[in-house]
Parts: C-alpha cells; sequence; structure tokens
C-alpha cells in the first residue's frame, strides 16, 4: 500500500521552502495520517533534498495535514539548479511513500465514492 491509495496531495513553492498538502479522502485516512504521517517521518523520506526542518500543521475541517519543508529547494525558483525548483512534484513524490496501513476500506478512496481506486 501506498499513501495514495488513501490520501492525495498538492505542493509548491514558498521561496526556497515548499508546502506540501496530503488530504485524505476518508476520515478513517485521516485519522491515520494523524497519527502516523509526522514530520520527523517526511523529513527522513525527504533527506536527500537536505531540508533543514520540517514542520506539520493539521486542517481538520479538510482532512488534511500540511507539512512546510525549509530550505529544501537549492535557493528556489530562479535560483535553485534542481529539475522541480518551486516544489511541485514533491506531493506527488510524497503520495509514492510506502505505508503500513491495515487494508480498511474505510480508509481507501472508493470507500466514499462507490467507484473504483
Amino acid at each position: 500500500m501506498i499513501l495514495a491509495d488513501i490520501a492525495h496531495g498538492r505542493s509548491g513553492d514558498k521561496g526556497n521552502h515548499a508546502n506540501v498538502a496530503i488530504l485524505a479522502y476518508t476520515e478513517a485516512g485521516f485519522a491515520w495520517l494523524r497519527l502516523h504521517l509526522t514530520a520527523e517521518r517526511v523529513g527522513e523520506y525527504f533527506a536527500p533534498l537536505g531540508a533543514s526542518r520540517v514542520e506539520r500543521f493539521e486542517a481538520a475541517n479538510l482532512l488534511a495535514v500540511n507539512f512546510m519543508l525549509y530550505d529544501v529547494l537549492a535557493g528556489g525558483a530562479s535560483r535553485s539548479l534542481r529539475s522541480d525548483t518551486q516544489g511541485k512534484t514533491l506531493a506527488l513524490a510524497l503520495l509514492r511513500m510506502p505505508i503500513d496501513a491495515t487494508e480498511d476500506p474505510a480508509m481507501l478512496r472508493h470507500a466514499t465514492t462507490g467507484g473504483t481506486p
């Protein structure tokens, strides 16, 4: 199972910092995010990018957790030599994170939409 099975996301730059929002599809998925998707875990996942720190915020009304990855864009925008100078792909990268989650159907996208994942 990967994070994308229970959530979707968006990301972008804030100067040299990146903002990564992960939004659960269901309340059960949000409960999992709150317990397991910590600032420490996200910092470890993105360690090769050299963030100076990672801070997490919750937005319960959106079933979301939001992360600020400080100093992760190597200067940001026109100053960075990275291929993603604005952090637009960081949410997609995080959604590929393998997770240890029970196969609880209430956490999955199709639990609320009636469709298939």
